[in-house]
C-alpha cells in the first residue's frame, strides 16, 4: 500500500520518470562514454586533490541510472531489466577502474596518496546511511516532475565514481589495502542505493507499470541493435 506521501503521484508522471530512467540506464555507447569522462576527471581530481574536479566528475557520471533500474526491475520482477541493469553495473565499473589505473600509471604511477584518496579508504556505518538517505531522494526526485533538477546534486551525494576511481589507483600502486577499502566503500554505496530505492518504487506501487517498463526496454534494445549495425558496417 502507497503511503500518502506517494497517493497523488500520477501513473503519466510514473511513466514518463520510467521511460526516462530505462533511456538513462541503457548500455549504450553514450553512456560508456560519459562514463569514461567522468572517470577520468575524478582520477585527475583525486591525484591532484581537488575536491571540485571531483564533484565535477559525479555531475556527468550516468552510473546511478543503472542502479535504479536494479530496484526498478526487483520490483516489477523482470528478469531481463534486472540482468541488463547488473550488466551494465559491472561493465561500467570494470571499465572506470581499468580506466583510472591507465591515467595513474600515465601521470602518477609512484605512491603519492592524497586527502581526498585517503578518504575513500575509510568505509564506515555512516556512508552506508548517507547511501541509504542518497537513495531515497533520488529515486523520489526521479519521480516528482518538479524535482527533477534536483537529481544531478543526489548524484553527487552518493559518490559512487570517487570509489572506483580509487580502486584502479590502489591497482596502479599495487596497494591492496587501498584497493580493499575502497571496493568496500563502493560496495556499500551500490547496496545503500539499491536497498533505499526499492523501499521508495515498492511504496509507490510501481509494480503496476510492468508493461510501460517492459516497453521501453523492447525501444532501447532496438536502438542498442541499430548502433551495433552502424558499427558493423563501418568497420
Amino acid at each position: 500500500m502507497a503511503l500518502p506521501l506517494f497517493m497523488h503521484l500520477s501513473d503519466a508522471d510514473k511513466e514518463k520518470a520510467i521511460q526516462s530512467l530505462i533511456a538513462n540506464s541503457s548500455p549504450r555507447q553514450d553512456f560508456f562514454l560519459m562514463m569514461s569522462l567522468s572517470i577520468v576527471m575524478a582520477t585527475f581530481g583525486l591525484l591532484i586533490n581537488s575536491g571540485a574536479i571531483i564533484i565535477g566528475s559525479m555531475l556527468i557520471a550516468p552510473l546511478l541510472y543503472p542502479l535504479l533500474s536494479l530496484s526498478l526491475g526487483i520490483v516489477i520482477t523482470d528478469p531481463k531489466l534486472i540482468l541488463r541493469s547488473i550488466y551494465t553495473i559491472i561493465k561500467a565499473s570494470a571499465i572506470a577502474v581499468v580506466i583510472a589505473a591507465i591515467v595513474t600509471l600515465l601521470f602518477t604511477p609512484n605512491y603519492k596518496p592524497t586527502v581526498e584518496i585517503i578518504a575513500r579508504t575509510h568505509p564506515t556505518l555512516e556512508y552506508l546511511l548517507i547511501a541509504i538517505v542518497a537513495g531515497l531522494a533520488a529515486s523520489f526526485s526521479l519521480i516528482k516532475p518538479e524535482l527533477n533538477e534536483r537529481f544531478a546534486g543526489v548524484a553527487i551525494s552518493v559518490a559512487l565514481i570517487p570509489p572506483l576511481a580509487v580502486n584502479g589507483i590502489g591497482i596502479a600502486w599495487v596497494n591492496w589495502e587501498v584497493l580493499r577499502q575502497s571496493l568496500l566503500l563502493y560496495i556499500i554505496n551500490v547496496i545503500g542505493v539499491v536497498f533505499s530505492s526499492l523501499v521508495v518504487f515498492s511504496l509507490m506501487n510501481l509494480h503496476r507499470q510492468r508493461k510501460v517498463t517492459q516497453k521501453a526496454v523492447k525501444k532501447e534494445e532496438q536502438i542498442i541493435k541499430k548502433e551495433q549495425e552502424s558499427i558493423d558496417e563501418t568497420t
